[in-house]
């Protein structure tokens, strides 16, 4: 008994870990961390080297990848590397109701007659989300003339200036100020604040983040497997992404001809508004890195506007005004554009963008600011 119980140890023995088909070393389990610290380390900007991003004169991020962040980034990259000026701001800089040959950077290089300008717009990046956007995904926008979009829609409100308590879901949480300043409707717990600043930081989990966005409809790959079970994950991957001229088609109608009302809009106190606040740091952020920044301010649709609201809103405006002065930041306010080149509260129709970009090139600031012109 005692030999069979001394051979049953050694059998027990000899198959330990038997169920694993390999078994590594120390110095294997060594390479094996060395490769995976590598592809954490070098995968994203590698890949971002295989050109998924073709952008032209008239290339904007399309709208399925609007919270793409990594794909902003190497967008921005790319553009920054090709074009002498690039135009940063939200939907109206975007373009949400024309064709990619209708937005504002189109107009731009038409009047220009060659392609200086290039559109780094990002559908919904309310000014506290796009001072994040330039923040930590806008890095190569250095030594740039940068003509940068403050959309006055953002502070017409409490709730759009993001400071109700009740909470709010807003466009782009990921983008905006974690902890500080507080920004009252957001009420993510502290670790998922926690979990958004360091992914800001590590390009690993951007890159990550935008296979699924691009290739995994949003879904983790063992998800997508599961709505796809007879397809190669691997043949997902394609390199090929979607572009801007196969977005859903958009109502190209002006406000009036949809039956949008006037209203009394509610416009927050410069002194008090988050967004103005945020914005005001973005302008800084980007002088920080020598750029010069040219500030365009609305044009809002102030046919839209009824009661106390116009005369507030010619406040806000001389407001604006004057701190961009104070601070010496070239920019332009323009008058309201015809009532019919409006398709809501802010954005222009094409035929408003072909008046605007005209304007623009016909103001002083512009012109000594952005065309280098005496």
């Amino acid at each position: 008994m005692r030999e069979r119980n001394l051979r049953d140890v050694g059998k027990s023995e000899d198959v330990a870990f038997g169920s694993n088909s390999v078994r590594l070393s120390g110095w294997e389990w060594i390479v094996v961390a060395i490769v995976c610290l590598a592809a954490f380390c070098f995968a994203p900007s590698l890949w971002g080297q295989l050109g998924e991003i073709k952008s032209g004169p008239d290339y904007r991020l399309p709208y399925a990848l609007g919270s793409d962040y990594w794909s902003y980034k190497q967008l921005c990259r790319k553009a920054c590397s090709q074009y002498e000026i690039v135009l940063v701001g939200d939907s109206v800089i975007w373009g949400h109701y024309v064709p990619v040959n209708g937005t504002l950077s189109h107009y731009l290089n038409e009047n220009a007659g060659q392609d200086r300008f290039a559109n780094l717009g990002a559908d919904g990046s309310h000014p506290a989300a796009l001072w994040g956007l330039i923040r930590y995904y806008g890095r190569d926008i250095s030594n740039k003339k940068v003509i940068l979009h403050l959309n006055p829609l953002w502070m017409s409100d409490k709730k759009q200036d993001l400071q109700t308590d009740k909470e709010y879901r807003f466009n782009h949480p990921r983008l905006v100020p974690q902890f500080r300043p507080k920004i009252p409707c957001y009420k993510e717990s502290w670790s998922e604040r926690m979990s958004v600043a360091i992914g800001r930081r590590l390009p690993f989990l951007g890159w990550t983040s935008h296979l699924r966005t691009a290739y995994f409809e949003s879904m983790d790959v063992p998800a997508w497997t599961l709505e796809h079970p007879y397809e190669n994950p691997a043949g997902a991957i394609t390199l090929e992404l979607p572009v801007a001229e196969q977005d859903n088609p958009q109502d190209y109608r002006s406000w009036t001809e949809r039956s949008m009302g006037q209203r009394d809009l509610q416009w927050v106190e410069l002194e008090t508004s988050l967004q103005w606040k945020l914005f005001r740091r973005t302008v800084e952020l980007l002088k920080e890195r020598d750029n010069e920044v040219f500030v365009l301010v609305g044009p809002f649709n102030e046919h839209m506007l009824t009661g106390e609201s116009p005369a507030i809103y010619d406040q806000m405006k001389s407001g604006i005004a004057s701190w961009l002065r104070q601070n010496s930041i070239p920019h332009f306010t323009p008058e309201a554009l015809p009532s019919e080149q409006y398709a809501d509260a802010s954005h222009p129709l094409a035929k408003g963008y072909a008046l605007l970009a005209r304007q623009l090139f016909e103001s002083d600031s512009f012109r000594s600011s952005i065309l280098g012109e005496k």
